[in-house]
Parts: C-alpha cells; structure tokens; sequence
C-alpha cells in the first residue's frame, strides 16, 4: 500500500502459535519503507542484499570488497535503518547502489523482504555489512550454481572469523574491528587457509535463486528483527523441497562479528521457532542440516533420534 512517497509492508499474521512468554519485535511507528532503484542492465549476475544500521564504516569496507574483489558485476541492494551516521548521506552519492530506507530501525527480515522488490537477477544474495569478501568469491558460487543444474540450493561462502567455536568457519584472526583490520595479510593469506567444503548452509554470505525465495516467501516477519530467521529460512527451503545446502570452500569472506546485532536484546525467537516448526534450531541444523560436517552430497531425510524427539516435545510443552 503506497503512503505517499512510501510503501506501507502489510503485517501478516503467523500461521503458528505464539509461546506465552514470547515479547514481539514492536517497531515504534508503522513500517514505512521507501525504495530507490537507480540501476539497470542485464549483465549482472548476482542481486547482493545487505541490510545495515548506523554501521558506516564496516558498511563501506564491505562494498569496497565486493566491488575490486568480484570478477563479476552484480547489482548492490542496501537497506538503511536510520543511517543517522552518514550512512543515508553516504549512499546517495553512490550511483551504483541501489537502496530502501527506513526511518527507524526494522531490522533483517523487513529489509530483506523490501530488498526483494528490487531485485533484478535470478540470484538472491545476503551478505552482512561487517562482512569483507575476499578475491572470487562470486565467481566460485557460480560455478557451483552452474553445476547444479537447477534452482532448488542454498549455498554458502565459508566465512573466515576472528573467533574460534564455529564449525562452519576458519579461525584466523584478521582483526576484530575496522581499525584493526589486517586486509593486505587477509589477501595474502585467506586462500592457503585449510577447509573443506561443508554441509550445512545457513548462514550469509549466501545465495539462493530468486523464484525458490519467492516460493517459499522470504524471510518470515514473526522472527524480526532477525534472531533465528536464519534456521527458519533454512528451514523453509527444506519444506519447499531443496536438500543442497553446501557451504563453498574457495568463496571465502572475512566476518568481523555481529557488529550490529550485539545492540539489540535477546528476545524469545527461540520460542517462536519451536512453536512454529515443533522442534528446537538445533535439531534442524544437527539432524536435518547436519551443519558443520564435511559435504559428502544432498542431505537426505533426517533421522531424528528418540531421545531428541522427546527433547523437543519437553521443550514445546514448558513454552505454553
């Protein structure tokens, strides 16, 4: 619904159950959105959607890398929440960039669902904007896109952290912070790192095809302003069907760590996820996803052991 020179984003109410204890993301005024497309061509091959909060100099140190680290061009979609630092300013004067912007901040899953209606390839990518990519990455998901053959994946670029714990990463600490960022040993250094591909993919940088996001209609609001809406699209891709979900070694990308999302408070998205799925995120990205463990083809059906399956009914019975 147009408002002007803003587009109003409809609430749907969710399907699932609401835990009694759960405190829904509340934006403190309707979600007003405006949208600026200020690019064309046909060439592009990648839509790279990256939501960003008052967070400008990760920002620009991300869209540096994409564009003297891709060796394709791609079309860029920033949502900026506030951007009272410069941000909204600082995008304007790029050309390239295409953009939404909300007055307030309304987090991942809104942005990403603005983003969409932007988007002018057959390629979806979500990207964080502490994130730095390293040289080809894009060209390596591509490549693993063509072998597919078709559109039911999600891939992901393996991410290179600065902490350790993370199965799906390579621990090198390449500087937590803008300031103590050591890009030219990250250049030098990032494609002698030892990983393998991995099953899994969950997390950005990740690439899914536009019609299979369409299908499965994006990312859910009920997880706003973003914690677990992650393992729900996951999770979603997996109802529609998709069962390649490979983590690419070669695509790499240097992740400074929730330079946004340490500002917000934990609410209960847990909750929601067991409430709407009947299962714990863990129980997907174990059993379902097997996470973290080395690729060795599509995932087949899981198989869910008792002692989990009575874990999950425990846990959805103490959240009523």
């Amino acid at each position: 619904m147009k408002i002007g020179n803003y587009t109003k984003v409809p609430y749907r109410r969710s399907l699932s159950l609401q835990p009694r204890t759960f405190k829904l993301f509340s934006p403190k005024e309707p979600v007003l959105i405006t949208k600026h497309k200020r690019t064309t061509g046909n060439e592009r091959v990648f839509s790279i959607l990256i939501p960003t909060w008052n967070n400008l100099a990760y920002l620009q140190n991300c869209i540096s890398a994409i564009r003297k680290n891709s060796s394709y061009r791609h079309q860029l979609i920033i949502h900026v929440n506030e951007g009272r630092d410069g941000t909204l300013d600082w995008i304007e004067q790029q050309p390239d960039i295409d953009y939404t912007y909300s007055r307030e901040n309304v987090g991942i899953c809104f942005a990403l669902n603005a983003g969409r209606e932007l988007v002018g390839t057959s390629y979806m990518v979500y990207l964080n904007d502490d994130m730095y990519v390293c040289p080809r990455w894009d060209e390596f998901l591509f490549d693993e896109i063509k072998k597919v053959g078709h559109p039911y994946f999600f891939l992901s670029s393996t991410a290179i952290e600065p902490a350790p714990g993370n199965p799906c990463t390579i621990f090198h600490d390449y500087g937590r912070d803008i300031v103590s960022f050591r890009e030219d040993d990250l250049l030098r250094e990032y494609a002698g790192l030892e990983k393998g591909d991995w099953q899994g993919s969950t997390w950005p940088p990740n690439v899914v095809h536009t019609s299979i996001w369409d299908l499965v209609g994006g990312y859910s609001i009920e997880f706003s302003p973003g914690f677990y809406s992650d393992p729900d699209f996951s999770m979603k891709l997996w109802q529609a069907g998709v069962r390649l979900f490979k983590g690419v070694s070669k695509s790499r990308a240097y992740h400074f760590v929730s330079k946004s999302t340490h500002r917000l408070p934990r609410r209960k998205q847990y909750y929601t996820f067991l409430a709407k799925w009947g299962i714990t995120s863990s129980t997907l990205t174990t059993h379902y996803l097997r996470r973290g463990q080395p690729f060795d083809g599509e995932l087949s059906e899981a198989a869910i052991p008792a002692a989990v399956r009575l874990k999950n009914l425990l846990k959805r019975w103490i959240s009523k």
